[in-house]
């Protein structure tokens, strides 16, 4: 899959939902600047982008947000694998209970 082809969508399970009627604003900022332009920058991949993103996931300790970003990632071309390694990496630098976190969440949305 070209890493530049998958378009990221704030289809997240529930988010329009949740928060749609009551920070509607929230979403449409999200939708036109970070999935509008942000994503859309020539300057790094969607490859990149979804790298960076999930390591700062985990770096920030955000394992409700995982994911979406989890599946965003394999669908811009990162495999199971990488992603694994990067929680791994990241548990020395971020914490291991951060890191533990999010390969609980990974293991879930890989199905493993």
């Amino acid at each position: 899959m070209d890493p530049n082809s998958a378009i990221p969508t704030l289809s997240v399970p529930g988010a329009q939902e949740l928060l749609g009627d009551f920070a509607p604003k929230l979403i449409e900022l999200a939708q036109q600047v970070i999935y509008g332009d942000m994503w859309e920058r020539p300057e790094l991949s969607k490859r990149e982008r979804s790298l960076i993103t999930i390591a700062a996931l985990v770096a920030m300790g955000r394992a409700q947000q995982m994911p979406y970003h989890l599946e965003l990632g394999r669908a811009n071309g990162l495999s199971e694998s990488e992603i694994v390694e990067v929680i791994t990496h990241l548990a020395f630098y971020t914490g291991w209970p951060a890191a533990v976190s999010a390969a609980a969440v990974a293991k879930e949305v890989f199905g493993k």
